[in-house]
Formats: structure tokens, sequence, C-alpha cells
């Protein structure tokens, strides 16, 4: 079997083709999908994506993240555990020369445990539909987040949120549901 790929939609990378491994639970996000999610992303933050801050946990093939650093943001940290996918990950940052991007090697859940850095603009959240990731993490990721910060999520059903995050947007791509939402401190 041949390999597969995706390309990068848009920015300074655009049309760089990114290669889908074979790994248990990798799902790239598909073009179009991340082409509204982008244009959600514009609209929210009015085009400016150079003072931005992202956080890709479960990167996979790294197809949002690096689009995000297509896009123009500041940084783009890239948590992944899968080994392959980690090579992956490095060849194409490496054939991009995207120095804005760091990537990690290890578990997202324990990464966001022991994780300090508080001032995420924006959170990629593509788990794996098996286990209760969303659940794990949804009391960890308000120590991540900038104020007003944005968090995407990719779930294999309807989605479900804490009361200190409101959906901004949210469709469906055939079984996968994804929601832009905003992280929204409670007053105490």
């Amino acid at each position: 079997m041949g390999k597969k790929y995706i390309r990068i939609v848009a920015g300074q990378y655009r049309r760089a083709q990114i290669e889908v491994i074979e790994a248990t639970g990798l799902r790239p996000t598909p073009d179009r999908v991340r082409e509204t999610l982008f244009n959600w992303l514009t609209h929210f933050w009015g085009g400016e994506f150079d003072d931005k801050q992202v956080l890709d946990l479960f990167a996979g093939s790294g197809a949002l993240g690096f689009e995000a650093a297509s896009r123009g943001v500041r940084q783009v940290q890239i948590v992944e555990q899968d080994r392959q996918a980690l090579a992956a990950l490095r060849t194409l940052k490496t054939k991009l020369n995207a120095t804005q991007v760091d990537i990690y090697a290890g578990d997202a859940l324990a990464y966001v445990q022991k994780a300090t850095h508080p001032d995420f603009d924006l959170v990629l959240l593509d788990p794996p539909f098996s286990g209760e990731w969303l659940e794990k993490l949804w009391p960890q990721l308000p120590k991540l987040l900038a104020t007003d910060a944005l968090v995407y999520v990719e779930s294999g059903k309807p989605l479900e949120i804490p009361d200190n995050f409101k959906i901004l947007r949210q469709d469906r791509a055939g079984v996968v549901h994804y929601s832009l939402i905003q992280f929204v401190a409670l007053q105490k």
C-alpha cells in the first residue's frame, strides 16, 4: 500500500504535504474541516495570528499544529507519543524549517498535568475517540489557558462541556463532531 498524504491548506507552508502514517486511532483532520476551523479563528481573532501561542495535544499527523504555524502563529507546542508519528512530525518540522514549532514526545495527559505554561491562546484537542480523554482533560485545561482562550475539539459524539467553557461554533463532518469553544473564567 502506498503512502498517504494530506496538504496544508493555506499560509506560508501552503500545499506542503504531510505524510499520514498508519497508527491506531489516527484520523487526520480533513482539509475542509481545517479550512472551516481557521476561518472561525480568523473571525474571532480579527485575522491576527502572529501573537498567538497554540498547544496541539494528540498531534498525530500534525495537520492542525502545522496549519497554525503556516498561518503565522508565534509558537506551536505539539504533543505526541506514537514513535512513528513523532518521527514524521520531526521530519516535517525540518523540511519546513518550522522553527516556531516545538515537539514534545509523550502522553498528552501527562504533559498537561505537569505543564506550567499559562498562556496558550488556542488548544487543539483531537484525541482518540476511545477512552475518556476529554473528561480527564477538562479539569486540567484552565491552568494552561490565556484569558478568553479558544479550544478546538473533535469528538465522536456531540460535545458536553464544563460550565467554564462556552460553544462558539460547531459542526459535523461524517462521524466527527467538531467545535470551537471559549474558556470563560468562573467568578468566585
